[in-house]
């Protein structure tokens, strides 16, 4: 049976947060979900369910899983996942809510793209601070615990939709604040280096 439009965008909502943190195990769970008959998705969603696209975010998402994990290079790739996530998130909430009026659509994709930027920032953010430290453990700690908070949400935004939103909207408060304590840390940081160096 097909998710009521409040729930719909509730999911769309954690679901969107859980794809700026991993977008590939997003979509693979999602998918296998959907293929399992544990969540029934929009239409306009079905091609989610295929063996093709679970088995290519199934890939995707072990390779993500190594390099997210190395120190430096994860802020690489990071980077260029500002083009991949924010876009994806943007377009499952477009696709999700192809049922709503136009305005709500479009409300939806923004909104969609929008967390998921937060989300994105906040973790590249936080592991611009991290890399630097000698010790790999830290980033891998990081990584684990993007990936499991990334596939725990989307899972939960299927069965218990309007408290994975809320569980979500937490999050992006708790983001919001770690994105300005990091880059102020930063700044502190560059002012200290600086006044160091002219002494």
């Amino acid at each position: 049976m097909p998710l009521p439009p409040n729930e719909l965008v509730a999911l769309m909502i954690a679901v969107s947060f859980a794809a700026g943190l991993n977008v590939y195990a997003t979509v693979a769970t999602l998918g296998l979900l959907s293929h399992t008959r544990f969540l029934d998705l929009p239409p306009s969603l079905h091609l989610l369910s295929n063996w093709g696209i679970i088995a290519a975010a199934l890939v995707l998402f072990g390779i993500n899983f190594f390099v997210d994990k190395i120190p430096a290079l994860d802020l690489v790739w990071n980077a260029l996942h500002t083009f991949i996530r924010v876009p994806v998130a943007a377009l499952l909430a477009f696709q999700a809510t192809a049922s709503l009026s136009p305005g709500e659509q479009l409300a939806a994709t923004l909104a969609g793209g929008a967390i998921a930027f937060i989300a994105h920032g906040g973790k590249t953010a936080v592991r611009a601070a991290v890399t630097p430290t000698p010790e790999p453990f830290s980033n891998i700690a990081l990584s684990l615990s993007e990936d499991g908070v990334a596939i725990f949400l989307t899972w939960l935004s299927t069965w218990k939709p309007y408290i994975a939103a809320t569980i979500a909207f937490i999050f992006i408060l708790i983001t919001l604040l770690l994105i300005r304590f990091v880059f102020r840390a930063l700044a502190s940081f560059r002012n200290r280096r600086k006044y160091s160096a002219q002494s």
